[in-house]
């Protein structure tokens, strides 16, 4: 869909926002779902001369979806034409997948506007390789074993658990056929303190480096007063900003 405003005196700008869907090559499962498609919002913001690109992935845990988004950024492209700036979009766009596919847009129209780089532009140092890790969906114990087994030569391996009473026969075959692999562990919100509790220190047996948001992002409290034998990292309960200082 292009979309393109004139203001006189003022060089127009067209924004395209299209819709794309990638099917991945097997069912990706979560504790709260699962997905055979990833389906995407990509926005391009032109000058004329020049186009910057970005794009986001609506999620549903946030309430969002292909629809709302696409709405979201048509709405403040009127605004935007006016001071086509980062700086105000942070005003007129919650944080979410709308504002980071047209921060993402921006960000790159304004460095080849200045022929750099963002990285220049935000004023850090250049970028190095950085390793990342390698997503196992849920799955049976046995499927989870034969997928660690062929991508047992990757650095970090983060396996997708979902609280249904098999996280530890997943991990155990896990780490068995790839021994020398740093694990993860993602809950995605799917356990119960209970299941912490049982789960963290056996885990840290079978080379467990951290778990992510075992629990609810409302039940946050409950890890404040307990162990942690593996570290604890937060994902749904960190969305933004104003959201960090509920976590330390």
């Amino acid at each position: 869909m292009w979309i393109k405003f004139e203001k006189r005196l003022l060089m127009a700008i067209q924004v395209n926002i299209n819709r794309e869907s990638w099917p991945l090559e097997s069912e990706f499962r979560i504790s709260r779902g699962s997905r055979k498609v990833s389906e995407v919002i990509t926005v391009s913001i032109s000058d004329g001369n020049r186009s910057g690109r970005g794009e986001c992935f609506p999620y549903a845990r946030y309430n969002e979806t292909l629809d709302n988004v696409e709405k979201q950024i048509s709405g403040i492209i009127p605004e935007l034409n006016e001071k086509p700036c980062r700086q105000y979009l942070r005003k007129v766009l919650p944080p979410g997948a709308a504002r980071n596919a047209v921060d993402c847009a921006l960000w790159d129209l304004e460095a080849k506007k200045a022929n750099s780089r963002m990285w220049e532009l935000a004023g850090l140092s250049a970028p190095e390789p950085l390793t990342t890790v390698y997503t196992l969906g849920v799955d049976e114990p046995e499927k989870m074993g034969e997928l660690a087994f062929e991508n047992s030569n990757r650095p970090i391996l983060k396996l997708k658990m979902t609280g249904d009473g098999l996280d530890f026969d997943r991990v155990e075959k896990i780490h068995k056929n790839a021994p020398n692999t740093k694990l993860v562990v993602d809950a995605n919100e799917g356990w119960t303190i209970e299941q912490y509790l049982e789960y963290a220190p056996r885990f840290r047996e079978l080379g467990v480096m951290m778990i992510e948001q075992p629990l609810p992002a409302d039940q946050d409290s409950q890890l404040a007063s307990i162990p942690h034998p593996i570290a604890v990292c937060a994902d749904e309960s960190c969305h933004d900003t104003s959201t960090l200082k509920g976590l330390v």
